[in-house]
């Protein structure tokens, strides 16, 4: 007689063995599938071969701790319940752990009967989050936590699956809103030990030019004004993970030198220390502009570029990507209806054309934004283009048409020069002759 399938498959991660012992025997004695491990690592091993539904963990662990365990399992598995095992009394634990992405936590000792009521609650928390595969299209790709069905998208998930496998430095390539952290967080999450540590972003532009090595090496008390306490920077944070350099094109020329020593030696001092810090961490970049016309240009440093140029990623823009945009549109629609309580609409014919004529400048994320603000603006059963911007529909040329204001004639302008790019900034740039920010604005 077959085995009668479990209610859920449940992993129990805690370093003491009795604990599991007890916990494991207490569920399957209800109809659960129970698994056990000792450490972070081991459980996520567990979790990648695994159908895993709900993840119990204990706080306190050696080494890596049950806030390491959910923040791995958070960044990598969107749909699994998890529930944090606390100390008793340790509210300031239980509190941190509901931050990180936990869904209940138990405060020890507890009882069978709370066990078993927070897991029953936890599995009904996970079921509605849930997305149903079958309000998807039949013919939904998705790999690495990425959806795509096009050739190219096939040819990139066999890059992220081969950039996985090894320490090389990656530099991706993508216009903006293609997804260029998404694909980052793939490839750490594809490495068979960096996995279980901290994927860290770094966003180059964003840090002050006189702050950025206290950033990013750290830097102790006393050692500037202001640095009223030590600072352990984003290099030792991203210790033995993977540390991603966001948009490292903007990062000024002088500083790019002090980043390629780090990547040279392996190597850091914090800003006040003369110590010398070793550096295991992986690199990975992105960029949306062309990092080798950019040193012909004397913008960027061709060292630097080729430490940071051993596996090269590029991501294809929206409009290249046929069906997929379809695809995606269809996993937003079904992801928004559900956060704001409503019934996926339908879209029609000239939806569809829109969807799959429009040049998409901004991309996923401008796909994204279009279905998020349909969804809230609109209660119809239909998604039809009349409702999109102008931009995305068929209009009649208006060239004579002097009832234009001059704004709309020039965001009118900066879309066709945009068109004419196809959806390239850095070029339309040159021909608008406008700096980014104006761009943007102008958009």
């Amino acid at each position: 007689m077959p085995d009668k399938k479990p209610k859920a498959q449940i992993l129990v991660v805690d370093d003491n063995k009795i604990t599991c012992e007890v916990i494991q025997r207490n569920l399957a004695s209800e109809g659960y599938g129970v698994l056990v491990a000792h450490n972070v690592e081991d459980a996520a091993a567990v979790l990648s071969g695994q159908g895993i539904d709900v993840l119990i963990t204990d706080y306190k662990m050696p080494r890596l701790t049950g806030l390491d365990m959910i923040q791995y399992a958070r960044d990598h598995f969107q749909d699994l319940g998890i529930i944090m095992l606390t100390g008793y009394g340790s509210i300031k634990g239980a509190v941190s752990a509901l931050k990180q992405g936990a869904d209940e936590y138990i405060t020890k000792p507890f009882t069978d009967t709370e066990l078993m009521d927070t897991v029953a609650k936890c599995i009904k928390k996970y079921q509605e989050r849930r997305i149903d595969p079958g309000a998807l299209y039949s013919d939904t790709w998705s790999r690495f936590g990425i959806i795509g069905q096009s050739e190219k998208m096939q040819r990139l998930f066999a890059t992220i699956q081969k950039a996985g496998e090894n320490d090389a430095t990656v530099l991706i390539h993508g216009e903006s809103g293609t997804g260029k952290e998404l694909v980052a967080r793939a490839i750490h999450y594809s490495h068979k030990t960096r996995a279980v540590y901290p994927f860290v972003p770094f966003n180059c532009p964003g840090v002050p030019p006189a702050l950025f090595e206290s950033e990013l090496f750290g830097h102790v008390k006393g050692a500037f004004t202001g640095a009223n306490r030590d600072s352990k920077g984003f290099f030792r944070a991203a210790e033995n993970g993977s540390l991603f350099l966001d948009e490292i094109s903007e990062l000024p020329y002088e500083l790019q030198g002090k980043l390629l020593r780090v990547l040279q030696e392996k190597e850091y001092t914090r800003v006040g220390e003369t110590r010398q810090n070793t550096a295991d961490v992986r690199i990975m970049a992105a960029t949306n502009q062309k990092l080798d016309d950019l040193v012909e240009k004397g913008g960027f440093r061709q060292d630097l570029f080729f430490r940071i140029n051993v596996i090269a990623v590029e991501i294809p823009p929206l409009r290249e990507r046929g069906d997929d945009t379809l695809l995606l549109a269809k996993h937003f629609m079904v992801k928004y209806a559900k956060q704001l309580g409503k019934k996926e609409p339908k879209l029609t014919q000239n939806a569809i054309t829109a969807l799959k004529n429009y040049a998409w400048p901004g991309n996923v994320r401008e796909l994204e934004n279009l279905i998020h603000r349909h969804l809230i603006m609109h209660d119809t059963q239909y998604m039809d283009s009349a409702a999109f911007p102008a931009a995305m529909k068929n209009t009649i040329s208006r060239e004579n048409d002097l009832t234009m204001s001059l704004s709309e004639m020039t965001r009118k302008y900066v879309r066709q020069v945009l068109a004419h790019t196809g959806g390239n900034k850095a070029k339309a740039l040159k021909i608008l002759k406008i700096d980014r920010k104006t761009l943007l604005k102008k958009l």
